[in-house]
């Protein structure tokens, strides 16, 4: 247990920032009756359900993805899910419970909170990841009482111990980010793949660095050869491909790493893109090149995301001039070296399989951990499957998300107030998450526990930015976007300082007190390097503001989290809160077809585009001239000019 010694601090009278005492949150809203349909691309209904209620301003496109990935029940039986009230009601009801019954909130706090939460929800302004979503309040709210399987590990606050659920839903996976260790051994690599399929049923995805297993050019104790980390990860992969994300029609998510000394780091470079091109050989003669025909059907690594761990003198080998470009792979038992690698030749050979299939991506090892507020405890080594979760090995964290477009108020200014209160709520509710959640293995609960690291991020940054008339790739969006996460990464450690003055800090945090105060003060400092536009200049100053208080904070009472953002790409819950770009992204398309796993396709079009040209100073053209037919058959509207502008 940590040593911290508790402060007066309190979160109490927890504020009203969106909602009035005596007013139902539910009442907010307008509330309609809809049939949601998602067909395919030759009309046929993959899926249907009628008389679902709705929040009237909600797009159909939200509603879809809610009613179809996230209401709970079989179909035309009494447990079916009928209402977006439900779901809000389940989820945040149950957390704002647990707020109270575990000591963070009163009662009447307690009600403020649940207030406050179901607020953000239904007005589409902060969303919690998916295994919530799936997860969260069935037990409680729902009455679902599944026996658990084995992989539902619990903390025990009375015992002070890890110990085995009895029950799926009482205390539910709520995490979508885990990362897993292996050791070099069949019992734990085949026990990861176990791990990894339970992982996937309740809606999450989990990332592990190969690193820890032999190559296949170094030799078994016995004398054999050993198959290498490729060979197991086909198996993964294979797992991933026939086990859905939360029992839905998600694809399983899944990262898998390897470092640039390993033995079969150039094997692991190229995988991808061999498989890519056998794929195109086999559309090629004549098979389905869809995302659930025979070609990519047929082919491995499908399922899964690769990444590259790089050094800083790994990179310096490949990116400069002078000196040997040349380094050596070594074994993963014994350190000695195996062969000689030109880093330039790595280089490019990364570059060009990212170019032909997207993999492998590139993390960058050094600087990964310079950053890192716990390395008494251990290294990074892996992330999740989309990179955002970095710590250490057999950890989880779970993720929200704020939609920044609710920010900007009818002046077109951007609401620090509401946006401070907005992540303060998020993470309060996350950090309560953390120990009424199960886990899949006891060491990810342990660690859970032990560590606390929570991940609130954005989504819509592009859609702001356009809205802005600022291009994503110019200074003056990036300003932007460092000022606004400045603000939110500042404002989530305050909440987690504060939470430390009544919880203690994280059990992890005075072995790692030095670090965490280094790691607090880089992103302090950070804060000078930030040039926004002038509309957001008071952004900046906000988040000066919530960093000092952050360092002064930090130093009194410790922080309840070891770490409390990652900026997620928000696909699922990004069209909940129906954001036109997810998480930090530009906008691909400005309409977009999305292929579902299980079937069907959602037509999603970018509904800032108006609002942007308005803002830059356009004119709608009043007449019915003004609509035109695209090749593709999609009216565009035309737009003019404003008077004086060319």
């Amino acid at each position: 247990m940590t040593n911290t010694v508790k402060t007066s601090a309190s979160l109490s009278p927890l504020p009203r920032t969106f909602t009035h005492e005596g007013i139902s949150v539910f009442d907010t809203v307008e509330w309609e009756r809809r049939t949601v349909e998602i067909a395919d691309g030759t009309g046929k209904v993959i899926f249907k359900q009628d008389n679902v209620e709705v929040p009237k301003n909600w797009s159909q496109l939200a509603v879809k993805v809610v009613v179809s990935k996230y209401f709970y029940g079989e179909h035309d039986k009494a447990e079916r899910e009928t209402s977006v009230r439900q779901i809000i009601f389940r989820v945040c009801s149950t957390i704002s419970k647990w707020a109270v019954d575990k000591n963070y909130l009163t009662a009447d706090d307690g009600t403020v909170f649940f207030d406050e939460l179901c607020y953000m929800c239904l007005h589409q302004i902060m969303s919690f990841n998916s295994p919530v979503w799936f997860n969260v309040g069935l037990w409680h709210v729902n009455g679902v009482k599944k026996l658990a399987t084995g992989h539902n590990w619990i903390y025990d606050l009375n015992t002070e111990t890890v110990a085995q659920a009895t029950h799926q839903y009482d205390n539910p996976q709520c995490s979508a980010c885990f990362i897993q260790s292996v050791e070099d051994n069949m019992e734990s690599i085949m026990a990861l793949a176990t791990h990894e399929a339970m992982l996937f049923k309740f809606g999450s995805g989990t990332g592990t660095n190969l690193s820890t297993i032999r190559s296949s050019k170094e030799l078994l104790s016995g004398g054999g050869t050993p198959s290498g980390p490729l060979s197991f990860l086909r198996i993964y992969d294979q797992v991933a491909n026939v086990v859905k994300s939360g029992g839905k029609t998600r694809r399983a998510a899944k990262m898998n790493i390897l470092n640039h000394w390993h033995g079969d780091f150039e094997e692991f470079v190229t995988a991808k893109r061999v498989e890519e091109k056998k794929a195109w050989a086999l559309v090629e003669k004549g098979y389905d090149g869809s995302l659930n025909g025979d070609a990519y059907s047929s082919v491995a690594f499908q399922n899964v995301n690769l990444s590259v761990r790089l050094s800083d003198d790994f990179m310096a080998k490949a990116t400069t001039s002078v000196g040997d470009p040349h380094y050596w792979t070594r074994k993963v038992t014994t350190g000695e070296s195996l062969e000689k690698k030109n880093a330039k030749d790595m280089l490019k050979k990364i570059a060009e399989g990212a170019w032909v299939c997207g993999d492998p991506g590139v993390q960058f090892d050094d600087t990964i951990n310079r950053w890192h507020t716990c390395p008494a405890s251990g290294r990074i080594n892996a992330t999740n499957p989309c990179s955002e979760f970095l710590f250490l090995d057999d950890t989880a964290c779970n993720l929200a998300s704020i939609n920044l477009m609710k920010f900007v108020d009818k002046e077109k200014v951007f609401d620090v107030e509401k946006f401070v209160s907005t992540c303060t709520m998020a993470i309060l509710a996350q950090e309560v998450l953390v120990d009424s959640s199960s886990y899949p293995t006891a060491q990810i609960c342990q660690n859970a526990h032990d560590f606390r690291p929570l991940g609130l991020g954005y989504c819509n940054l592009g859609a702001m930015l356009m809205y802005f008339g600022y291009p994503y790739s110019s200074e003056e969006g990036r300003g932007i976007a460092a000022a606004v996460t400045a603000l939110m990464t500042g404002s989530a450690y305050y909440m987690s300082a504060l939470i430390a003055g009544i919880k203690g800090a994280f059990d992890g945090y005075d072995k790692n007190k030095h670090h965490v105060g280094k790691v607090m003060m880089s992103h302090f400092e950070a804060l000078d390097k930030i040039a926004c536009p002038p509309q957001f200049n008071h952004v900046c100053q906000r988040a000066g503001e919530a960093w000092r208080l952050v360092l002064d904070l930090e130093s009194q009472l410790g922080l309840r989290n070891s770490q409390v953002t990652a900026l997620a790409p928000t696909g699922t819950i990004g069209f909940m809160m129906d954001c036109d770009t997810t998480g930090i992204e530009p906008d691909l398309s400005l309409v977009k077809y999305k292929a579902l796993v299980g079937g069907g396709n959602l037509k999603i079009v970018n509904a800032t585009v108006p609002m942007a040209l308005i803002r830059l100073g356009y004119d709608e053209a009043p007449s019915p001239k003004s609509f035109s037919t695209s090749p593709n058959g999609i009216r565009l509207r035309m737009w003019r000019p404003a008077t004086g502008r060319t």
